[in-house]
């Protein structure tokens, strides 16, 4: 991985997105059910990244 200058008078902020409630029980479930059985849970993929993904590659 290389090294990004930033341009002038521009700042590189990286801030994490805060997870909701519901966010944190379906990681601490995958977690949970991956210590005990050693394999990765399966879930169904949320359609709003894929409406996401679609809308801005349309901008």
């Amino acid at each position: 991985m290389g090294y990004i200058k930033e341009p002038y008078g521009v700042d590189f902020i990286v801030d994490p997105k805060p997870l909701t409630d519901k966010d944190r029980e379906m990681i601490s479930e995958v977690i949970a059910h991956y210590k005990a059985t050693g394999l990765k849970k399966a879930f169904a993929k949320s359609s709003k990244r894929h409406e996401r993904t679609k809308s801005s590659a349309k901008a």
